[in-house]
């Protein structure tokens, strides 16, 4: 289950609420092209997920971002 958050502490993974994309944030892409975690935040855009674990954010129907976590599996 997704939530609304304003913060990326303790977490490991966090979701982009309009794009539903979810990012890996112990392999944050930084840079001009990168993820763009704190743009996400600010916007209030951002969500976590009541497990912390990328089968949860799946399950919320957030597939992974291409630049931190990889191409999406489709198993």
């Amino acid at each position: 289950m997704a939530y609304l958050t304003l913060s990326r502490d303790g977490k490991r993974f966090l979701g982009h609420r309009d794009k539903k994309e979810v990012h890996d944030l112990k392999n944050e892409k930084t840079g001009p092209n990168g993820c763009g975690i704190h743009d996400i935040i600010r916007a209030d855009q951002a969500v976590g997920f009541i497990s912390d674990t990328l089968d949860e954010a799946r399950k919320a129907k957030y597939p992974p971002c291409v630049k931190c976590i990889g191409p999406a599996n489709p198993s």
